[in-house]
């Protein structure tokens, strides 16, 4: 009895996502805290992104400049370096009409950990397949 109550309280309060025949459908509960690296890979994902940083990694650029990177527009630029601001990847500042951004210092220190962190197991397991190549090779 207790749960059908739950569950008639549950539905009253989703009425919205209640189906025709009073079934409420899977829900997925997603944490609103996402983790630094989900959010760098996220912004990094765009291949339009990844040209700007690899654009400001050469250094500080004008926003309007960065529409040399891809063929996009000015307010498609804007978005893209809203993402990568998001992340903390790049940091811009206005001076009079025109808009600088730059690569923050040490942006990426956080997936370069990550990325070593996940690749440090392999190269274990490669140290242990040579060594043990080796070891089979001398006995023939």
């Amino acid at each position: 009895m207790p749960q059908e109550r739950v569950s008639q309280t549950l539905k009253s309060r989703l009425k919205f996502f209640v189906d025709k025949e009073g079934r409420l459908p899977i829900l997925k509960c997603m944490p609103n805290y996402p983790d630094p690296i989900d959010i760098l890979l996220n912004a990094l994902s765009e291949p339009v992104r990844r040209r700007i940083v690899e654009r400001l990694a050469k250094g500080p650029c004008s926003v309007s400049g960065l529409t040399q990177v891809a063929p996009i527009s000015l307010p498609a630029v804007m978005q893209h370096l809203g993402v990568l601001e998001e992340a903390k990847l790049i940091v811009s500042e206005k001076v009079g009409r025109v808009r600088t951004v730059s690569l923050k210092p040490g942006a990426l220190k956080d997936l370069e950990r990550w990325a070593a962190a996940q690749s440090r197991p392999w190269e274990r397991k490669l140290d242990h397949l040579d060594a043990y190549l080796k070891e089979t090779k001398e006995e023939e």
